[in-house]
């Protein structure tokens, strides 16, 4: 191995871990932004459906090795009911996500993404019995009130793709509440293959009846769109088996600097002054959020007993 190579392996290796998974969470926002943008440019033309499994193609040939290595069990569960639900509201949160982000301006499509953290705080309360205090309520609600500014609601121009974006964020936060529940059933081979066949059969109907036949340029761009975000998952992946949660979590709202900087410059997207605020709203109270998530667990596990 070159020296070069060595002494960039010994400097990585010596880093800490939450360095480590900063850079890991900052690199796949930067890769989510990218991919959005050629969503965006795609979208112009192909229909999100096809796009999207073109996409789930990609993720299948990806995963195929795991599949056949482990094809014995690798879809032995007693909870496949759990799995057709997580893939209904994972079909509904890509459809009506990436819809928004070719038709909205990245910098607000990508602002209101963000409150999947607030409708994940809600969806905890309800489904997994999570005490919320009064801060917590107060930070949600002020997230809520940055949607509002971002979107800002007129019932003389009602716009359908902000509802959509806010649809999205929603079954992302549902698709969060199923992972945490089914990750404590299977394996995560199991989860990844069942996730990834049903979506892509899900996908496969309307990709057809909508489809396009794509140049190979086109197509070459589905396909790198779709390899971008299989990465991205899985630098995510990566950052949070490196990193602490509370640390490293809120480098993804770089993402939005991603998304404002490549909308400005190749969509020619000068956000509003309500986007900014909004959009300050909105991360203010995901980021109080998630500091009080962290509180709360450190209150839980110093009233746990030793044995």
């Amino acid at each position: 191995m070159p020296p070069f190579i060595t002494s960039l392996y010994r400097q990585w290796s010596n880093t800490s871990g939450n360095v480590r998974g900063g850079l890991f969470v900052l690199m796949a926002g930067l890769f989510t932004a990218v991919m959005s943008a050629l969503v965006k440019h795609i979208g112009q033309e192909f229909s999100v459906v096809q796009i999207l499994f073109i996409r789930q193609i990609c993720v299948m040939l990806i995963i195929s090795p795991v599949v056949l290595k482990n094809y014995q069990t690798v879809f032995k569960s007693n909870h496949k009911r759990i799995y057709v639900l997580r893939t209904f509201f994972s079909s509904v949160a890509m459809i009506t996500g990436f819809t928004a982000v070719v038709y909205l301006p990245l910098a607000e499509a990508t602002s209101i993404s963000f409150v999947r953290t607030l409708f994940a705080t809600l969806l905890a309360i309800i489904f997994l019995k999570e005490v919320v205090g009064v801060r917590r309520w107060v930070g949600t609600l002020i997230g809520f009130v940055g949607v509002l500014i971002v979107v800002r609601p007129d019932t003389n121009n009602f716009n359908i793709y902000a509802l959509m974006a806010i649809t999205s964020a929603f079954f992302v936060a549902a698709n969060i509440i199923i992972l945490r529940k089914v990750s404590q059933l299977d394996s995560s081979s199991t989860i990844m293959a069942y996730h990834s066949v049903l979506i892509t059969l899900v996908m496969a109907g309307p990709a057809l009846y909508y489809w396009k036949t794509p140049s190979f340029d086109e197509l070459l761009l589905m396909v790198v769109a779709g390899g971008l975000m299989s990465v991205s998952q899985y630098l995510t992946i990566q950052a949070f088996k490196f990193g602490e949660a509370a640390a490293i979590a809120p480098m993804e709202y770089l993402r939005l600097l991603f998304a404002t900087a490549i909308g400005v410059y190749y969509f020619n997207e000068i956000p509003t002054i309500w986007t900014g605020v909004g959009a300050l709203f909105i991360v203010s109270s995901a980021l109080y959020t998630m500091h009080r998530n962290r509180i709360r667990k450190q209150k839980i596990i110093a009233d746990v007993p030793e044995t």
